[in-house]
């Protein structure tokens, strides 16, 4: 519900002076620049309209935010608002420090060089009429206007007595009566009283003074039934400054008003120090972000309590998180923290080391809670070997990617409910994968593309020369990245289907050093030298390249149709053992047409 109204700019810049009118923590800083600022002054001295303000009351038992004041407000105590600033925070603010604010403003030039202004009205220009721009201008904290490296005064202001000569009304005095009437008396007496001149402040007084006076500011006002959810809503869609609000934010503000410090948490557990290790210290983390962490403890909320006999199903959509109370954050934060450290050793178990590699980041948030939940169970094999199920169902069934909040509250109770002896997973139920989807997975921005990487390292992948396993320690310290088998450079010149070269089952884990060996060779060349070069026996090359799903045999005859039919055919016997299941159409025509040939088991 709201209602709207039209206070004068006066009424509205007294309020925000007294702290009646003050912003919630969550709104970020005041950071308009000079030009906006008389640009600002010029449009209101010309009585033209710039735009409506959003408030929010605070009466009530509504919505509690922390406040602050508006920058450049000095209370002389802590004041609890009556209103917060939604929309129009950057006016409003530009407007008090310039308009009322006796101090200069800091702002900054179109460099983002930081500036302090005191802003003048030119009398005779303004009078004028023509462009009000003109006749705003900004001069430094000393209120003088130099050149020439600052050895030369253009114009000075910097007693009353030179505004008066010079013909410059201060705009910060503008609604203060007791300083107006005081340099206007200045003025008059400076002049001696001059007819001509006091003719002159009479019209700048009617002309600009008065229509400023009367100057009004349409308000719509949302009443204290606003949710934070519409909050959330009504600020990104009319806030001026065009930046997303994140529920992190919101739920900040939120919480600071019971002196709870949530982004000091959150730093702490992100970064740490911290009692246990921080999240930092586990590379697949990475990417977790605050509002993640946020939704993960909104989750495990609903999880619990509906657990305990809720009426209200299982959810965290983001109205559930903007809904969540600091006592199940302060109850429910350590254990989400717990769950993520589990599902990094999880992941780490299933050849997922850093956040680059992570299939989707946004199945962590199942993933901590039901590690949370399960405790030091997870690491029980039966137990492992379900979760790994479910997880690769997810990643090879893509089901990750889109909307993901529904599968998160479906995901929870069914992983434990089958961990507990119930029924299959909808996720593992619902997932499959097309034999002619390996085709098309060609970057490592595919979720499917990473898992699949995740999975040859977790089969061996031995390095070609080496023939070290692809463990962490050699995975970050041997710049471990994914290469093609048959070089791109080769498959050019041999006239290969561009997909196919670049196709995932062209693709294999290898160290930089080993790279740089296959050049862009034919498979038969680069593998001679390698035993020429390194002095390996063609008997150890044979089993390193079998560790990554590869025929030797085919490699050193360069027969790349067969490999990529026999490779195809290991990788999709990978997956079928991940998901626990068959995957279909591995002879249709489909399959055929895309494969020259059937990739059946």
């Amino acid at each position: 519900m709201f209602e709207t109204n039209e206070p004068t700019l006066e009424e509205l810049l007294r309020d925000v002076s007294t702290g009646k009118i003050q912003l919630p923590d969550f709104q970020r800083q005041w950071v308009w620049d000079d030009v906006h600022i008389r640009e600002l002054i010029a449009s209101v001295a010309k009585s033209f309209p710039i735009g409506a303000v959003m408030l929010l009351s605070t009466e009530g038992d509504g919505v509690r935010f922390k406040p602050r004041p508006v920058e450049g407000v000095r209370l002389t105590q802590k004041k609890h608002p009556k209103l917060l600033i939604l929309d129009g925070q950057q006016r409003l603010t530009s407007l008090y420090l310039a308009m009322v604010d006796q101090e200069p403003v800091r702002t900054q030039n179109d460099k983002k060089q930081a500036l302090k202004r005191y802003y003048y009205l030119d009398i005779e220009k303004a009078l004028l009429g023509d462009d009000m721009i003109d006749a705003i201008i900004g001069v430094p904290d000393d209120r003088m206007v130099k050149s020439d490296f600052a050895r030369k005064v253009d114009l000075d202001l910097s007693k009353p007595e030179y505004e008066y000569e010079h013909g410059y009304f201060p705009v910060n005095i503008l609604f203060n009566g007791e300083l107006r009437l005081k340099w206007r008396n200045g003025y008059n007496a400076y002049f001696k009283y001059d007819p001509d001149k006091m003719r002159v402040m009479d019209a700048f007084e009617s002309t600009i003074w008065l229509p400023l006076q009367k100057y009004k500011l349409p308000v719509i006002e949302l009443l204290e039934d606003t949710t934070k959810d519409a909050v959330c809503t009504v600020f990104e869609k009319v806030n001026t400054g065009g930046v997303p609000l994140t529920v992190f934010e919101l739920l900040t503000a939120t919480f600071a008003a019971d002196d709870f410090e949530l982004r000091k948490d959150w730093e702490q557990r992100r970064h740490g120090p911290r009692t246990g290790g921080c999240l930092d210290e586990s590379p697949v983390l990475k990417d977790f972000d605050s509002t993640d962490f946020l939704t993960a403890i909104t989750l495990l909320t609903s999880y619990t309590d509906h657990k305990a006999g809720s009426s209200k199903s299982v959810s965290c959509k983001r109205k559930d998180v903007l809904d969540l109370k600091l006592h199940d954050y302060r109850k429910y934060s350590d254990s989400i923290s717990e769950g993520l450290v589990r599902a990094a050793r999880f992941l780490s178990r299933e050849k997922v080391f850093d956040s680059r590699d992570l299939p989707y980041k946004t199945q962590l948030i199942p993933l901590s809670v039901i590690c949370a939940v399960l405790g030091d169970r997870f690491e029980s094999d039966p137990i492992h070997r379900k979760l790994a199920r479910w997880y690769w169902s997810g990643v090879f069934g893509e089901l990750y990617g889109g909307a993901n909040e529904t599968r998160y509250a479906l995901d929870v109770p069914d992983v434990l409910d089958w961990i507990a002896g119930g029924n299959e997973p909808r996720t593992v139920s619902a997932a499959s994968f097309s034999p002619t989807r390996l085709v098309t997975l060609q970057s490592r921005l595919s979720a499917a593309y990473k898992g699949l990487m995740a999975k040859l390292m977790q089969t061996g992948s031995n390095d070609f020369i080496s023939g070290e396993s692809i463990e962490v320690h050699t995975f970050f310290d041997q710049a471990v990245d994914i290469h093609h088998i048959f070089p791109r450079a080769y498959c050019e010149k041999a006239g290969i289907d561009s997909r196919r070269c670049d196709s995932v089952i062209n693709k294999a884990p290898l160290s930089s050093r080993t790279n740089r060996k296959l050049s862009g060779h034919a498979p038969s060349v680069y593998i001679e030298s390698i035993e020429r070069n390194e002095q390996i026996d063609p008997e150890h090359l044979d089993a390193h390249l079998a560790t990554h799903q590869i025929d030797p045999a085919l490699l050193r005859q360069n027969d790349f149709e067969q490999f990529f039919r026999d490779r195809a055919r290991k990788l999709l016997d990978i997956i079928e053992s991940a998901m626990g299941k068959t995957v279909s159409g591995r002879d249709s025509d489909e399959t055929v047409e895309a494969f020259g040939g059937t990739v059946s088991a």
